[in-house]
């Protein structure tokens, strides 16, 4: 469908702290809204955190003030499980391309999970980086926005995919969703897509993916989250045990002319954060960073300050060259500390890889001409605003006020 009356709207792409923030500051400010984003689901991947600097509390605090926001103001309009597939014109006159997925549920939706129980298929939860099953059917999260069911293609077609068809008593499943084309002609367009977690299987020397052990920084916000995968138990995948000796490894695969060669600069904060989770959580514990050097700038050096004084954290600055797993399921770090100059090896029984964040622009391009970085990160002044961490890696309070920041660009092209 054209819809001509959104001429002078503004299309933000993303979901996530930068994209709500575009979207709700150009909105409130009196203009039309078009957001995208292409999980079921909007957030991004604040939701899934247990916690988040500066203030450590759940992200659903910041959030549901945000969906509110958005309830509340008809200038906007969302299309989740929606991706923007062509960009054609120039600001103040852009025609954009929109495909949404088929959810199989429409509007309809009461949340009630009589779909979820009727069917017998799982699926690996993305919502939990696959640390868990989940059913075909499935609401993505308990605070998900829209709180509306989704049905997994791959049972759209099958028995399960009837099971809950006739189970739902509202007519919500329609098993027939196509899904729609959607164009919309906006005289802005503010890209927010986000991070990827960089992928931890092409740092060979690893093992990642020999051992159930060795998580990402990303898993352990769900481990210790309490909707998560074990209800907030740090536990050990392999055996679900709660770990006795912990191991953070910094810049996993970053600053690395083989992986990423740029700081993530968010790394050694999420480590320090996520220490306190396993120190408070299971006290007789011990953790250990191994770290190049600790970034922990302006009042984030308290916080190090605070973990380092904690006798139950150790800090030993070294770049871990190899992790070999054991047979009972531990793990063996080999490494040098730089300030001895002694070789070492460590037996850990859980490893946490602080991975770093990839720019989705760097995975998919946008569909228009757009220049880049060597990392794929979006330069700045050009016809595509970008906003939060396509832009540069940025913790979530740099995103919110890059997504301000990206709203009154929006607005200022809209004017023209």
């Amino acid at each position: 469908m054209t819809d001509d009356s959104m001429s002078q709207a503004i299309l933000v792409v993303g979901g996530g702290m930068s994209g709500l923030s575009a979207a709700l500051e150009a909105a409130e400010a009196g203009f039309k809204v078009v957001l995208v984003e292409k999980n079921p689901y909007l957030g991004g991947r604040v939701a899934q955190l247990h916690q988040y600097f500066p203030k450590l509390c759940p992200p659903y605090c910041g959030l549901e003030i945000n969906f509110r926001r958005i309830r509340s103001n008809p200038r906007i309009e969302y299309y989740t499980l929606a991706e923007v597939t062509s960009v054609t014109g120039q600001p103040g006159d852009f025609t954009v391309a929109v495909k949404q997925n088929p959810r199989f549920v429409n509007e309809k939706c009461t949340g009630c999970g009589k779909c979820s129980e009727a069917v017998t298929a799982t699926i690996s939860n993305p919502f939990n980086y696959g640390l868990s099953q989940i059913k075909a059917a499935y609401l993505a999260h308990e605070l998900a926005m829209p709180q509306r069911f989704v049905i997994d293609p791959s049972i759209a077609g099958t028995e399960d995919g009837q099971k809950a068809f006739q189970a739902c008593p509202y007519g919500a499943v329609d098993l027939g969703d196509k899904g729609q084309d959607l164009t919309f002609k906006v005289s802005a367009v503010v890209w927010a897509t986000g991070w990827t977690p960089y992928d931890p299987t092409k740092i060979e020397y690893y093992n990642y993916d020999k051992s159930p052990n060795i998580i990402t920084n990303v898993m352990m916000e769900r481990l210790a989250a309490p909707f998560g995968p074990t209800q907030g138990a740090i536990q050990r995948p392999g055996d679900g045990q709660a770990p006795k000796n912990v191991a953070f490894i910094q810049c996993a695969g970053s600053r690395d002319e083989n992986n990423l060669p740029f700081c993530s600069s968010i790394c050694c904060l999420a480590s320090l954060k996520q220490s306190t989770y396993i120190r408070s959580q299971l006290p007789e514990s011990k953790v250990t960073i191994y770290f190049i050097d600790i970034r922990a700038m302006d009042r984030n050096e308290d916080f190090y300050t605070k973990v380092k004084a904690d006798e139950g954290v150790s800090f030993v600055k070294s770049k871990i060259a190899l992790i070999t797993p054991t047979d009972g399921g531990n793990l063996i770090l080999e490494g040098e500390n730089t300030t001895t100059g002694e070789r070492f090896k460590a037996e850990h029984d859980l490893v946490v890889l602080a991975t770093g964040m990839q720019p989705n622009t760097a995975l998919n391009k946008i569909p228009y001409d757009v220049a880049y970085d060597d990392y794929g990160f979006v330069l700045g002044n050009q016809a595509i605003i970008g906003a939060g961490t396509v832009r540069r890696p940025s913790e979530v309070v740099t995103c919110v006020q890059d997504g301000t920041s990206a709203a009154l660009k929006a607005i200022s092209a809209a004017r023209r």
